[in-house]
């Protein structure tokens, strides 16, 4: 039907129809189990390509009343479940990319003004009642659900690009969190809100305004961990499904441990299979500059912690600090903190250590840091190599030389 009323599963047919899909249709059984109780409102945040619009898309699908979803869903493992029929298709979704928005806006008060005319156009092609639209789009949606109780389904797609993009610019993120506020909080139209992004809610003293959310990340994914990325069972069925050996993909791309389940990198995964070869993918989609930047700065002496890191190592930090920004850093943690959310880091929420999780993220690592000059670094990971090589070939006299003692 509409663009963002509405809107058809097009989106998501164009998943079900690549080389690889994995079926992730049961994050659908938990936002089943709590629409329209006081879970209803869900934050899902984690890196770049680790499958944030896809999960948007298929919700879209699965609740959009704009189309007719039973054939591409009756398949998928959501199709077992109980209440599967009671909700598809059921509910009006409206169903945002902000980062759309934001690219075509002069300032936030300019986006939040075009992204509400476009809503309320969506409305007028239904042909609903105009009087309904005559002050902005929360007042139409309190009116329409005073008089037929109808409620609606929010899906907002990179809901915290104002947070990365205008990252110093405190007064128009104030503008975008009393939007967001107005537009879901103690709503009765709300039925379910899902927002994705990178970075979680921002923390910003009384505008700290969605804590009705509750949030999903990547220090803490909880029940949602296996829909973060692939994990070992899909990317072991892939392994023999693709003939690729499964000990070196999970070198390659595993070590995202969210609360005890290993998580793959869904983009390289899956182009490792395709391409039958194992490279460093996921940071060929990543700007070099945003591990660049944090590095350079050694805040706090982050220069021997990554040193530490590089070499294998894991350090005990604390999260709590960081206010889930990309500027405000107190501490030597704030700015690991928010290398986890990037991606660059992984996180033991058991331990509270973070670490490398993988070849990759270390090759990128060590690529930044050899530009970066840091020739004292590339020194001892290279002694690091050829001390862990002359111990698993169990050569004495070449680990005693690499550790600096007589044999």
């Amino acid at each position: 039907m509409g663009t963002y009323l509405n809107p058809t599963n097009t989106a998501f047919k164009k998943a079900l129809s690549s080389e690889i899909y994995i079926d992730k249709s049961m994050l659908i059984a938990y936002t089943n189990k709590v629409i329209n109780s006081e879970h209803q409102n869900i934050c899902i945040s984690r890196p770049r390509r680790f499958g944030k619009s896809m999960a948007a898309n298929m919700l879209t699908a699965y609740y959009s009343c704009g189309c007719d979803s039973k054939k591409i869903f009756q398949n998928l493992k959501i199709s077992d479940c109980s209440d599967y029929e009671k909700h598809l298709n059921q509910y009006n979704v409206i169903h945002i990319n902000m980062q759309r928005f934001l690219n075509r806006s002069e300032s936030i008060q300019n986006m939040i003004k075009t992204l509400e005319k476009k809503i309320i156009r969506d409305f007028q092609k239904t042909g609903t009642d105009p009087s309904y639209l005559e002050d902005g789009l929360a007042f139409a949606l309190e009116d329409i659900y005073a008089d037929t109780g109808e409620q609606f389904v929010f899906i907002i797609d990179e809901w915290d690009c104002v947070f990365r993009v205008k990252q110093s610019n405190s007064e128009e993120q104030k503008i975008y969190l009393d939007f967001l506020r107005d537009l879901l909080k103690d709503q009765p139209y709300v039925a379910l809100a899902y927002m994705t992004g990178i970075l979680p809610i921002k923390k910003y003293g009384e505008h700290s305004a969605l804590n009705m959310f509750d949030e999903y990340s990547m220090t803490n994914q909880g029940c949602l961990a296996e829909f973060t990325g692939f994990t070992e069972e899909e990317v072991n069925c892939l392994c023999d499904q693709y003939g690729m050996p499964f000990d070196v993909t999970k070198k390659w791309y595993d070590g995202y441990d969210l609360n005890g389940m290993s998580v793959y990198n869904p983009r390289s995964v899956v182009k490792a299979m395709t391409e039958r070869t194992y490279d460093n993918y996921w940071t060929k989609t990543e700007s070099y500059e945003a591990v660049k930047t944090y590095i350079e700065m050694n805040y706090d002496g982050l220069r021997n912690t990554l040193i530490e890191l590089i070499a294998g190592e894991r350090k005990q930090i604390d999260t709590t600090t960081f206010v889930n920004d990309m500027v405000t850093f107190k501490i030597q943690d704030d700015v690991l903190t928010l290398l986890i959310h990037l991606g660059y880091l992984g996180f033991d929420f058991n331990t509270k250590e973070v670490f490398i999780p993988n070849h990759e993220i270390r090759q990128q690592f060590i690529s930044t840091v050899r530009v970066l000059g840091w020739n004292d670094v590339i020194h001892s990971i290279q002694l690091s190599n050829q001390l862990l090589e002359a111990t698993l070939q169990m050569n004495e006299e070449k680990s005693c030389r690499y550790c600096g003692t007589d044999s």
